[in-house]
């Protein structure tokens, strides 16, 4: 168990986890400014909404979390017969699961690219985006236009855009929630600002908590072995601390 108040850097180790992450971040973002509902709240709304679905059309997000809560069923379902288990505990996280899963089950796999490809507003804003300044309003006015409804028809709109993305978000949440609850911390000193670890096989996400705030990890891992290289800020540039660091680090895998 670590201190709330630590800074947690995370390194995924494979293609399925970072692809998480980002959706996590995203997440994160869309809900942030979902709660701004001024002209620029709204912008970044949408923008945030379009990154989620821009995401979900070129990865098969929905499938991979679909895998991964199955997968760990089995193997949580497999501890039932142990006396060591609180199976109270288990039913829990048995029932979440298979809800998550079913809710998975219902969304369209191309939905992501159903929404881009069919919502007229989205399409449009979606073809601007990429262009700097590209959604002004001599640009998209169908935008401008819709930034101006009430507060109650964008709330709406929004709500429907983002639906099946939450239902996704939902199902990878409860992924990297297992995943990061499935190790436990142990405390390292990294001598002259370096550390190397020997990973356990299947490592799938390597977190790294810091309490000094003069420095930060730069986390680099193969199959079999991590670099964890602290960092810190000499006159605007990184290089790295010439100091030992303490710091405390957990190794996931699901």
């Amino acid at each position: 168990m670590v201190d709330d108040d630590l800074s947690c850097y995370e390194q995924p180790l494979n293609e399925r986890i970072r692809t998480f992450l980002r959706v996590e971040h995203l997440l994160t973002r869309l809900s942030h400014h979902r709660a701004d509902t001024s002209h620029w709240g709204r912008r970044a709304a949408v923008e945030a909404t379009l990154d989620l679905l821009n995401v979900m059309s070129r990865h098969d997000i929905r499938g991979e979390a679909s895998k991964a809560l199955v997968a760990r069923r089995s193997t949580l379902a497999a501890l039932a017969e142990r006396e060591d288990i609180d199976t109270r505990a288990l039913a829990d996280i048995l029932a979440e699961i298979d809800a998550r899963a079913g809710e998975l089950a219902r969304i369209p796999p191309q939905f992501a690219a159903y929404r881009l490809r069919d919502e007229a507003l989205l399409k449009s804003v979606n073809n601007r985006t990429p262009i700097a300044g590209g959604t002004c309003s001599f640009d998209v006015p169908a935008y401008r236009h819709w930034l101006r409804q009430s507060d109650a028809r964008i709330d709406t709109d929004i709500a429907r855009w983002v639906a099946p993305i939450e239902t996704v978000g939902a199902g990878v949440e409860l992924v990297l929630r297992m995943l990061r609850e499935s190790s436990t911390t142990e405390t390292y000193t990294a001598e002259s600002g370096v550390f190397l670890h020997q990973t356990a096989s299947n490592t799938q996400l390597i977190r790294v908590f810091v309490a000094d705030d003069d420095v930060f990890p730069e986390i680099s891992a193969g199959r079999h072995r991590a670099t964890v290289r602290f960092m810190c800020d000499v006159e605007g540039r990184s290089r790295q601390a010439s100091r030992d660091v303490d710091f405390h680090m957990a190794c996931s895998r699901l």
